[in-house]
């Protein structure tokens, strides 16, 4: 059951004792949790957030300590951007924490609005260039996954297999697909610190440049192509070379020469998981959404 804007409000009074609230409404917030806006006698609001989910409890738990250590990034200039900045939390009797964060900069990311050439298309590239260029030992001693450049194709085989299981990919995608694993040079790659969630609700623009980069729940090291398939699939063509030029040119060392077509892969692998999840949750529309698409990238490609 949803938690109340009220019983978050009380909530908070645990996490940051002495304050005094004087207004409070409920507001959605991305992923698996439940917001609050809380208005403070000083005119100051603070964001409080509580987990839905024991599974989203728990990598709630695990941001906190990343957000910490990007805090730390931001203040030193090695971040271009903000995160959330966490001002107080409290563990929650059905577990989890509630959080208490200031409110975020900046509005979520209209795909539709990147343009080539300089401006903010541009800007996000440097922006997840730099989140590439985070050490990965960062990861390591906080004990978020890391994966190999081997790790990584492997669980992309089990999930080509997985999709071909159902039937309802067609063969020339999966002939596709599969000489994209086989062709060995796209995989050799270096591994790099992932936000691993991006997506338009965490990307947050302002003033024509990322402001703010929220939802690190999924970090992890592994390929770098995750943190721009979503990017690259979804704007234009010109503004998808432009982003990759600045991403580029803002890496310190050489981005490998499979990173796009990997881009591109994971893009249409992205179609198989929805039509998965449709199938695995009973939900025909999103079959017939899934399977739709499928065709059409299949005619696009054929």
């Amino acid at each position: 059951m949803a938690r109340s804007s009220l019983r978050l409000a009380a909530l908070a009074t645990v996490a940051l004792p002495g304050t005094n609230a004087v207004g409070v409404r409920s507001i959605e917030v991305p992923g698996e949790y439940d917001g609050a806006e809380i208005t403070y006698a000083d005119g100051s609001r603070l964001i409080a957030q509580a987990p839905t989910s024991a599974i989203a409890g728990a990598s709630h738990i695990a941001e906190l300590t990343l957000l910490e250590e990007l805090q730390h990034r931001v203040d030193t200039g090695a971040l271009p951007f903000t995160v959330p900045e966490v001002v107080g939390s409290t563990p929650l009797p059905e577990g989890g924490n509630l959080v208490i964060t200031r409110p975020l900069i900046g509005t979520p990311l209209d795909i539709s609005t990147l343009r080539p050439g300089p401006g903010l298309t541009s800007n996000i590239g440097r922006a997840i260039a730099a989140i590439h260029e985070l050490p990965t030992g960062l990861l390591e001693r906080l004990e978020f996954p890391i994966y190999s450049a081997s790790d990584y194709r492997e669980r992309h085989i089990v999930e080509l297999d997985a999709a071909g299981a159902t039937g309802l990919i067609p063969p020339v995608l999966l002939q596709r697909w599969e000489a994209f694993l086989d062709d060995g040079d796209l995989w050799q790659f270096e591994p790099v610190v992932l936000h691993g969630d991006l997506a338009a609700e965490y990307l947050l623009v302002n003033q024509g440049r990322v402001a703010t980069i929220s939802g690190w729940a999924n970090a992890r090291v592994a390929d770098p192509a995750d943190d721009l398939a979503w990017l690259i699939a979804a704007a234009s063509e010109e503004a998808s070379e432009s982003l990759l030029k600045a991403y580029q040119s803002s890496r310190t060392g050489p981005v490998d020469a499979g990173l796009v077509d990997r881009t591109m892969l994971i893009s249409e692998l992205a179609l198989a998981r929805w039509l998965q999840y449709g199938l695995r949750e009973g939900l025909p529309e999103v079959v017939t959404d899934a399977t739709a698409m499928l065709s059409d990238l299949a005619k696009a490609v054929a």
